[in-house]
């Protein structure tokens, strides 16, 4: 296809090339960009944004709007002119300021920062991810809510995406499960200009795409002219039609569309166009404006604000019905898409952790937290679980789990397969989304696979909680490629990252209940394989819990050592205090140090005084990290190096966790 402009459908045609003059025109005022995906994509974003995407532009956050993923997120000034120039409050002045520092368009779209942008994408293949996690999270609600006559959840999501995002193995999880899962409301535009940052990829990426997807059960429409409205909006229908399955649209497109000498190649593609090219574009796109210039007759072609409040009224009017027909789900749904939690949450939830207390079991944590989510699932119908082909062993199924499928819509529950990244992105989407809680799990060691969601979900703050088993040595025979030593310490080193490493299973309790309340970022909540034994608290003690890090066992006076301990570890403390006779020894439980870390300084000095620096941590994982708490003179007993196969108990002795290790670490540093 000739990369001229030739005005087919005049109108049209000059809409789209606004998106292509903005892009060009920040790109090289930022002097950094891409440039190229915004200018192949204009035609396809101009007919989905103005013909069939449902938004208001003045109500970003309205429920029941469409969900729009630019998945190829280093296309970002696309999503920002379509954002400007549909009547976002994203102004020109921000277009202005692409890439600058405090600007509300940073380089990749960011979660946060424009109204409009509905997920942080850059690292390719996760905004598709995400969108199959809106898409699940969608179809759920509305088996959940919608009745007979009265169907308020009623959105589509549409995604942007390129060959990155399609040779990025999460790719072929995540979309290998929306099939699977018939997830009709999900629509993908391939953009299919062959090229890539190192040029064709021919030369790496000849997979037969539109096979793919067909074997994934998704409805595919093939050789898609990307630079044809009529034949763009034909497609969409086409996929719109299309109810038990999600729709791959393939638009054969040129890169850098209207560049006369830089189209169709990846020079293009991650660079400004430089001057003269711009100039000769706009030449070849009729385009005679100056940078930044949008004529008014083309703001009124895009201008979405009066079609986006009629389309927020009709469903205002439709919710209004439903909730006279059904006042109790309507007051359900409102609660739900607030985010609030229900109104006996509070009490409910401390009474659940009391006779956790009470029952004083001996159980491996991660069995802790099934009966955690046994006692709050009830009072959570917004929990929307799940796990990566091990639910029998990170035991995530409780009472009244109930799976999704293709064919039931009204579960919370999903069986995401061996596919821990796929699954921790969707998460996110299902967060990002609303309506739910997320929770998914696999092994500890697993989270490897996963670790750029849970980075992402970290950067968005958003509640994804991430639930891992199988924590240290302790899971024994399976060996080093199941054992973690540096996963914890890490997960703890993320920004946002709030991380739970209970004792017992009131600690595990506990940890849920913050999970749940965490509304301004992720967890990771990390539990055993093998039994924990229960520690006896004051009510003062169980309260303390949710600080981070608490005194669990005391001794008159100044402590002579102290001893800092998490998970199977905290027994272990507990019983080398009572083999140091006449030393007077503090135990300090500490199952989440970002939350202690974020105590005020005097809460952090009564547990941890200063004056005491006889200090010993005992963790089965990476020493480095336990530094900051021992201080330069303190010991710490904890694994630099890959675990062994043989039963936990051996392996335990084996690497020196053991009561006289321990006394022996706090004999040295009293001297």
């Amino acid at each position: 296809m000739s990369a001229k402009a030739e005005d087919a459908v005049p109108g049209r045609r000059v809409l789209a090339n606004a998106i292509r003059a903005l892009s060009m025109d920040a790109v090289q005022q930022a002097n950094s960009g891409h440039p190229g995906a915004p200018m192949g994509m204009a035609d396809i974003a101009e007919v989905l944004w103005n013909d069939h995407l449902k938004h208001n532009p003045a109500n970003p956050e309205w429920f029941d709007r469409d969900r729009f993923v630019l998945s190829n997120g280093h296309g970002s000034m696309l999503i920002y002119s379509l954002l400007h120039l549909t009547g976002y409050n994203l102004p020109m002045e921000e277009l202005k300021n692409f890439r600058q520092l405090h600007s509300k368009t940073p380089g990749h779209p960011e979660y946060g920062y424009a109204p409009g942008v509905e997920t942080t994408t850059g690292p390719l293949g996760q905004g598709i991810t995400n969108a199959v996690g809106m898409a699940i999270a969608e179809k759920t609600l509305a088996g959940q809510f919608n009745q007979d006559g009265h169907h308020i959840i009623d959105h589509y999501t549409y995604v942007f995406m390129g060959d990155g995002c399609l040779m990025e193995g999460i790719s072929h999880e995540a979309c290998s499960l929306a099939g699977t899962l018939g997830l009709g409301k999900l629509i993908a535009f391939w953009d299919d200009n062959g090229i890539s940052i190192d040029g064709h990829v021919e030369g790496w990426f000849t997979d037969n795409t539109p096979g793919r997807f067909e074997a994934y059960g998704w409805h595919v429409v093939r050789d898609v002219d990307g630079h044809d409205p009529k034949a763009i909006d034909k497609a969409v229908r086409e996929a719109r039609s299309v109810n038990d399955k999600p729709s791959l649209i393939c638009c054969k497109t040129v890169i850098g569309y209207g560049a006369p000498n830089l189209c169709g190649s990846h020079d293009c593609h991650g660079a400004p166009l430089g001057k003269d090219e711009i100039k000769a574009a706009r030449e070849n796109l009729n385009w005679n404006h100056e940078p930044f210039v949008i004529p008014s007759e083309v703001y009124a072609g895009w201008d979405a604000k009066k079609k986006g409040a009629e389309a927020e009224k009709a469903w205002n009017d439709k919710f209004a019905a439903y909730k006279k027909a059904h006042p109790k789900l309507a007051a359900e749904f409102e609660r739900r898409m607030r985010g609030e939690l229900p109104s006996d949450w509070k009490a409910k939830s401390m009474e659940f952790v009391n006779a956790v207390n009470a029952k004083a079991e001996t159980i491996a944590s991660r069995k802790a937290s099934q009966n955690s989510l046994n006692g709050f699932g009830p009072l959570l119908p917004e929990f929307l679980g799940g796990s990566a082909d091990l639910a029998g062993s990170n035991l995530t199924i409780w009472s009244g789990s109930k799976g999704l499928s293709n064919t039931v819509s009204d579960g919370n529950y999903v069986y995401y397969g061996v596919r821990e990244f796929g699954m921790s992105a969707i998460m996110n989407g299902v967060a990002l989304h609303g309506g739910f809680i997320p929770y998914g799990a696999t092994f500890l060691m697993f989270s490897e696979y996963a670790r750029n969601a849970l980075r992402m979900a970290a950067l968005m703050k958003i509640q994804s909680i991430f639930v891992y088993t199988h924590d240290s040595i302790g899971l024994g025979e399976d060996g080093p490629t199941h054992q973690p030593i540096e996963q914890t310490a890490t997960l703890r080193m993320i920004p946002n990252m709030m991380v739970w490493r209970p004792c017992d299973a009131v600690e595990s309790a506990v940890a849920w209940k913050q999970a749940v309340e965490h509304k301004t970022g992720p967890s990771s909540l990390i539990f055993s394989r093998q039994n924990l034994p229960h520690q006896v608290r004051s009510d003062k003690q169980i309260a303390d819990i949710a600080r981070g890090g608490y005194i669990i066992k005391d001794c008159s006076g100044t402590p002579d050592a102290i001893i800092i301990a998490t998970g199977s570890e905290v027994d272990l403390a507990m019983k080398a205090a009572e083999s140091l006779s006449g030393k007077k020894i503090r135990v300090v439980s500490m199952p989440s140090t970002n939350v202690f870390d974020a105590q005020d300084q005097a809460y952090r000095e009564s547990v941890l005084p200063s004056s005491v620096t006889a200090r010993v941590a005992v963790e089965a994982g990476v020493t480095g990290f336990w530094a900051k708490y021992v201080g330069l003179n303190g010991r710490v007993i904890g694994i630099d190096r890959f675990g062994e196969s043989a039963p936990a108990g051996e392996l335990f002795k084996h690497f020196g966790f053991t009561v006289e290790s321990v006394v022996k670490a706090v004999e040295e540093v009293l001297g």
